[in-house]
């Protein structure tokens, strides 16, 4: 029996779940099959989406094609119109072992309905199928999916659903069996990480997780956190990127802007020196730590004074890594109506925002040299360091460590040089 092939469009989490899907589908014997994850987060993204059906359907005649993921939840109705697509399933949908079974059956049409989309917003608990061992050389753990904030550029809420958070207990039973497993570092990852905890008895903080995770899984090297809202960063979290080296110092920040009165228009709940403080305050506990960030470029109503005070915030907080999206409109978000910045201006101040991050890296990347790292090699000639940074070995392996060293092991290097997107060591 031919095994379904998968594709992954978006964002980590996809990812994440799309190894759940893998689990679920051989589980219930799914044959030939197309199974696209989709993404939403920008009209760009459905666009790829789209286009990746198409050509995955003309490579695999015959076979069915399943469309799930955030786009198709939130606009089943444009996955369904299109005469590649067999079936439209949800986001809750594509982690229950119920659906796999029903498309693993003969008429994988006949006796099931070809779109299913349930109300997301009704959905109360994480699912329950979590991977062991996501990632070749890390593991990436979902604790938290959804979010409760309704920013006014995003879709994803509609497509996530609200917040809800896997408990402690699981997420660090779950640690223990990577770390076992021969993982030495872990992510944790979610939609609105930095809400984990709310929806659970007693209301624990991501702050509270992390500092357990480290005190009940000792053997595990390193602990990273994915994207965060900088303005619900808690005490415990600040408090453990002090103290705890095994906590890495690299946070991925969600600024969007740096201009007042725009962030105020995109609903977010921090101001530009809120992420100007906190990016202070980390560097002051952890000095070592680096800063990525997600800005979006040419958003409705953003005027060139406007754009500057987004620039200039690179050099403000000491961003490292910018993740830079020019301005999409998503149908049904309040952002859509409000007037839009031309097309050319967007995709200019995206370029020079891009620029300026490209500045930015190179100045980290000269800091590092003559520096000694930790290095998790992905390959056996290159890894990253605990800061995210990617790092290629210049010949052979690291001094004193034998050749062909594997995957997922952490050693010590020197870094003698710097191209311009990675350390060489």
């Amino acid at each position: 029996m031919t095994a379904p092939i998968f594709a992954t469009l978006g964002c980590r989490l996809n990812a994440y779940e799309t190894e759940a899907m893998k689990e679920l589908a051989a589980s219930a014997g799914l044959g030939q099959a197309v199974v696209v994850n989709t993404c939403a987060v920008t009209a760009e993204a459905v666009r790829k989406a789209k286009q990746e059906i198409r050509k995955l359907a003309r490579e695999n005649p015959g076979a069915a094609v399943i469309v799930t993921g955030c786009a198709a939840q939130t606009e089943p109705e444009t996955f369904a119109a299109m005469p590649e697509v067999t079936r439209v399933i949800g986001n809750t949908e594509k982690m229950q072992a119920s659906t796999w079974a029903a498309m693993a059956a003969p008429d994988l049409i006949g006796t099931t309905e070809r779109v299913q989309v349930d109300d997301i917003m009704s959905v109360r608990e994480t699912a329950g199928h979590l991977i062991d061992g996501f990632g070749r050389h890390r593991a990436y753990v979902q604790v938290q999916n959804g979010c409760d904030h309704r920013c006014t550029f995003c879709i994803i809420p509609f497509g996530r659903g609200n917040s809800r958070s896997v408990p402690a207990g699981v997420v660090v039973d779950q640690i223990k069996r990577l770390v076992d497993k021969g993982f030495a570092e872990v992510v944790l990852t979610g939609v609105d990480l930095t809400s984990w905890g709310a929806d659970l008895p007693a209301q624990p903080r991501l702050g509270d997780l992390v500092m357990r995770i480290l005190r009940l899984v000792p053997d595990l090297a390193r602990l990273r956190i994915s994207s965060i809202d900088s303005i619900e960063a808690d005490d415990a979290l600040m408090g453990a990127i002090a103290t705890e080296p095994r906590l890495m110092p690299h946070l991925h920040l969600s600024l969007q802007a740096g201009d007042d009165m725009i962030l105020k228009r995109m609903k977010r709940r921090h101001l530009r020196d809120d992420a100007i403080k906190f990016c202070e305050d980390a560097r002051a506990l952890r000095p070592d730590i680096v800063f990525g960030a997600d800005i979006i470029a040419g958003f409705p109503t953003e005027t060139d004074a406007m754009f500057e005070n987004s620039l200039r915030l690179i050099d403000d907080c000491g961003l490292t890594f910018l993740h830079v999206f020019p301005y999409s409109a998503r149908k049904g978000t309040p952002a859509a109506k409000m007037p839009p910045v031309r097309g050319p201006v967007i995709k200019a101040r995206a370029a020079q925002l891009r620029a300026a991050g490209d500045g930015a890296l190179q100045r980290h990347l000269a800091a590092q040299i003559g520096q000694t790292h930790s290095v998790l090699m992905e390959s056996p000639r290159m890894g990253r360091t605990a800061q995210f940074t990617e790092v290629d070995f210049a010949e052979g392996q690291p001094e004193g460590q034998p050749e062909g060293q594997p995957e997922g092991q952490i050693v010590t290097a020197r870094i003698i040089g710097a191209s311009t997107t990675r350390l060489i060591a």
